[in-house]
């Protein structure tokens, strides 16, 4: 489960960096440190139902959720399937967004979160 949800953090890293190449810094070092910054700041923490993607800024003094993984299933879910956040401790358990195991949904993961 740890190389899908890799997969997943990997997707949002380069969404980031497409999104940050579009030209709205000019200077190439402040565009660099901002992409080391967001790739690096990106956690996974283990809870007792899901895993929460957590991304950090680059000082690590905000934290924001960016999505949850389903640890197992449960009456609704699958295990793997990636789940908007709906606060910090709970997602949004209306419809998976995909699921890590299937490979599907990586497009769902942007660098805002899993949406």
């Amino acid at each position: 489960m740890r190389e899908e949800i890799e997969k997943v953090l990997e997707a949002m890293r380069e969404d980031y960096k497409r999104w940050n190449r579009r030209g709205f810094c000019e200077r190439e070092d402040i565009r660099t440190e901002m992409e080391e910054n967001y790739c690096n700041g990106l956690e996974v923490e283990e809870n007792r139902r899901y895993w929460k993607i957590i991304s950090t800024s680059g000082s690590g003094t905000q934290r924001s959720v960016n999505g949850f993984i389903a640890k197992s299933g449960d009456k609704k879910f699958r295990e793997g399937d990636m789940l908007k956040a709906a606060g910090w401790a709970t997602p949004a358990r209306n419809f998976a967004r995909g699921n890590v195991l299937d490979g599907t949904g990586f497009e769902n993961a942007r660098w805002t979160g899993i949406g």
